[in-house]
């Protein structure tokens, strides 16, 4: 029997490692199954390049719990260690078999795709351990087979003992705070976590627990997309199916591999982030991907896996690396290339899908201006009407005979609440305006975003003004009344206002125009949509009170009767009853004005029976 210290830099690892280095205690299970998955790698590419001429066998890695003796074991069939290789890659500590292994075997196999980088996975054990053994017998013929027991400290003994098969148990003896390790249903779900997609069969309960071959490692042109479609709901049991996917699959200049799928989104927006999971070489890593994902993706479900993401030494968190940035912009391009394709393939089943699908091209234009170029070619806007959809190439050419301002901007008009605007929207579609909807979570930001992105263009909402003014082309009609009469009209309205942040104005228009338009600033509406959003630099807006603006329309014929009224009190009820209509069709009339109102037009409609 040996005796002997680890050789270790400082006197007693195993508090740094409790404490420090693996923050999370259930992820002992992921490094030491990751042990045993990339132990059975090897064997299988020493067979590949003839050096194992014996049988594989069951490959299979088995996970055990015994209640009595208080034990974990991890048992695989790979290729075992002898006493020097114990010595070596055990008790030096930190010293990385894996990474030796590599570069010996570098893409001589598929077997060479290891897991291990570190060299101090094993050691994990001991964060929920009293003890642990390694009994263990090397692949090599004759080998002695050998156990290894530590108790925490830095005193170690190996021995010879017998042992039939090649491969490695490692033996953990739970310590009393961790018995919560004990527990089939714990461990089980600790195993479907991290070892779900593992490439080396993993048994538990005589159970396989994962599936070695997952969707993403296999070709595209291997997968129908009912096979896609299977692989998410492996993923997510409970989710509507996806809207559509982006296989990747990169080998050059960084190994990158994984399937994005865009969940249905509704108008509700009840949707979750950390939804995408990454793997390295099919182990379990993390879902916190904002540095790889661009963060107008992080709402896309699926999986990443890539060897080339540099982790720190527990795989819990990403570091600053150029192949983050790389492998982020990879993404990008590839979302972006997926969308281009779908648009002109299948331009309607495009927009059909446009509910969900917008809310990430929207999201992209705003943050990313590569995604932004690419983008501006199949981004559309929705008429109003429904049915017809506009790129801004496309909604430029059907508007610049009618909606270019004295400036040269295109003028795209759209309506956030079709319903409620639709007075404002069949006034400008009467003069022939094309209105769109943009009445999404992010369009009050996206339309301020974009205006300076898109050269030219210029939005305004179909209630920002009256329908001759939402195009500012220095039109001027003049008012059917004289000077007098538009000075009594406009002192009638000054005294009936419900409101002090009210400006009147009084303009000439169409006859067949409401008597009584209203209006909000463009600017302040636009800051207040956005400060309710939330987030918003400029929140203090949304206490700040509404600019409004009330057009009159000199030209409606109502106003001749009105002057005429010789009763000065139902003349300033008529001019009031009109002025809260204008507000009631903004939504701005409540409370006790609202009640005023209705009892004053039942007051006027009663007087006119008698």
């Amino acid at each position: 029997m040996q005796k002997g210290a680890i050789r270790v830099q400082t006197e007693n690892i195993f508090p740094i490692i409790k404490k420090f280095l693996y923050s999370d205690h259930e992820i002992f299970i992921r490094e030491l199954v990751s042990n045993a998955v990339d132990a059975t790698q090897k064997l299988k590419t020493l067979a590949g390049v003839g050096e194992f001429k014996d049988e594989l066998g069951d490959l299979a890695i088995e996970v055990k719990l015994d209640n009595e003796k208080k034990t974990i074991t991890i048992s695989d069939h790979g290729i075992g260690m002898t006493a020097g290789e114990v010595d070596k890659y055990i008790n030096q500590v930190a010293f990385s078999g894996a990474e030796e292994f590599l570069k010996k075997y570098k893409g001589q196999s598929e077997g060479a795709n290891i897991i291990g980088h570190f060299g101090l996975g094993f050691y994990s054990s001991f964060m929920v351990s009293n003890a642990v053994e390694i009994l263990t017998k090397s692949w090599k013929p004759g080998a002695q087979a050998v156990r290894w027991e530590c108790d925490g400290s830095p005193e170690f003994t190996l021995e010879d003992i017998e042992k039939d098969s090649r491969g490695t148990d490692i033996v953990m003896h739970i310590n009393e705070e961790s018995e919560e390790f004990l527990d089939e249903a714990r461990i089980g779900a600790i195993l479907r976590k991290f070892c779900r997609f593992l490439p080396v069969p993993i048994m538990f309960n005589g159970e396989q627990i994962n599936i070695t071959n997952p969707a993403w490692t296999k070709k595209p042109s291997d997968l129908t997309d009912e096979d896609y479609q299977n692989f998410y709901k492996e993923l997510y049991p409970f989710s509507e199916p996806p809207l559509f996917w982006i296989h990747l699959n990169v080998d050059f200049p960084f190994s990158l591999t994984g399937i994005l799928y865009f969940p249905k989104i509704t108008k509700t927006y009840e949707i979750q982030k950390d939804k995408i999971n990454l793997y390295s070489n099919q182990v379990y890593v993390t879902d916190e991907v904002k540095d790889i994902v661009p963060e107008f993706l992080m709402l896309l479900h699926g999986v990443i896996d890539s060897p080339d993401i540099p982790l720190n030494v527990s795989r819990s968190y990403l570091q600053g690396d150029p192949n983050v940035r790389k492998i982020n912009a990879h993404i990008t391009k590839k979302v972006a290339d997926k969308l281009d394709e779908m648009f002109r393939n299948d331009r309607k089943s495009f927009e059909e899908k446009w509910e969900s699908i917008g809310l990430f091209v929207k999201y992209g234009m705003m943050t990313d201006d590569k995604f932004l170029e690419k983008a501006n070619k199949f981004h559309i806007m929705e008429d109003v009407d429904g049915g017809t959809f506009y790129t801004i190439e496309e909604y430029k050419q059907a508007t610049l005979a009618l909606q270019t301002n004295k400036e040269g901007k295109q003028v795209v008009i759209y309506a956030t609440a079709p319903v409620q605007q639709d007075t404002y929207i069949q006034a400008a579609k009467a003069k022939g305006f094309k209105v769109v909807k943009l009445e999404t979570i992010v369009d009050a930001a996206f339309i301020n975003t974009i205006e300076s992105k898109w050269e030219n263009v210029q939005f305004t909402r179909v209630d920002a003004d009256i329908a001759d003014n939402l195009i500012d082309v220095e039109e001027k009609k003049d008012s059917v009344l004289t000077g007098e009469q538009e000075q009594s009209l406009e002192a009638l309205f000054q005294s009936q206002l419900p409101q002090p942040n009210i400006k009147v104005n009084l303009k000439g228009l169409s006859a067949d125009t409401l008597p009584v338009i209203v209006t909000r600033s463009e600017f302040m509406r636009r800051m207040k949509d956005m400060a309710a959003v939330g987030g918003s630099a400029a929140s203090w807006y949304a206490n700040m009170p509404d600019e409004i603006t009330m057009t009159v329309n000199a030209n409606h014929p109502i106003y001749q009767e009105i002057l005429a009224q010789v009763n000065k009190e139902k003349q300033e009820k008529l001019v009031r009853n009109l002025a809260d209509l204008a507000l009631l069709s903004q939504n701005l009339l409540t409370g006790a004005d609202l009640t005023a109102f209705v009892n004053r037009s039942v007051e006027l409609m009663a007087g006119e029976q008698k």
